[in-house]
């Protein structure tokens, strides 16, 4: 892989391991790159932003194409751009076929409130794409002289929260909105904060002190900073 990351808007985290912070609402896409399949967790608000998307990765892996997905969790700017990556295998939590195929209007409602173009919200929720495989504790994936491990570490920010684990010289830790850099982890009506911090306890297991916990939103950061989110979100919640 020859393409600057860079000059496509990517972070590169390791060999063959990146994320993009997309405009908006700067929620994070991740990349995992094996010698025989293509990871991307999550596909982004629209299908124009998971078409855009699927051309990067083509770009930075030499025209290869994305077989796997792995979603985080189901808020509309991490789900909505999953059709435009036709043939890919789907994952996520248990729970989550079930709740997109009956909650799309939801999504199409909140994504509008949020800014979405209603014309783009509307085709992206007609043509959403429900998980084919759900996780219910850990599932290790073989990418092909590498292999990633997606766990159901919620509930907390949602009751579907899938986070990934990418082994190396230096574990990264992909965590959906479970962790937040740009600003306070936000709770929204389907979020469980009384099981919040155990799921940072689970994803601080998951990865180990020395890794890169890469946030739904925000920059790359540590075990520390997780820590810390997890006191503050302990207090907020009042949960012992």
């Amino acid at each position: 892989m020859d393409v600057d990351w860079k000059e496509l808007g990517w972070e590169r985290l390791a060999d063959g391991v990146g994320r993009r912070r997309l405009p908006g609402w700067d929620a994070t896409v991740g990349l995992v790159v094996g010698e025989e399949a293509v990871l991307l967790y999550d596909t982004g608000s629209t299908l124009r932003e998971g078409t855009e998307l699927r051309g990067q990765v083509e770009a930075l892996t030499g025209g290869r194409r994305v077989t796997h997905i792995a979603l985080s969790h189901p808020h509309f700017d991490h789900v909505l751009g999953t059709a435009a990556f036709a043939g890919a295998e789907v994952y996520g939590a248990v729970g989550l076929p079930e709740l997109l195929r009956r909650d799309g209007d939801a999504l199409r409602a909140d994504a509008v409130r949020q800014g979405v173009d209603a014309t783009e919200a509307a085709e992206a929720a007609d043509m959403l794409v429900a998980p084919h495989h759900v996780v219910s504790g850990e599932w290790t994936l073989d990418l092909g002289g590498r292999q990633v491990l997606l766990a159901n570490v919620g509930p907390g920010h949602t009751a579907h929260d899938l986070a990934l684990l990418v082994p190396g010289g230096r574990e990264i830790v992909f965590c959906g909105d479970l962790v937040e850099e740009s600003g306070e982890p936000q709770a929204g009506p389907d979020a469980i904060p009384s099981r919040w911090p155990d799921a940072l306890d689970r994803l601080l297991a998951l990865g180990g002190e020395d890794a890169l916990y890469v946030p739904g939103h925000g920059a790359v950061v540590d075990a520390a900073f997780v820590r810390h989110q997890r006191e503050e979100l302990a207090r907020r919640f009042a949960v012992a």
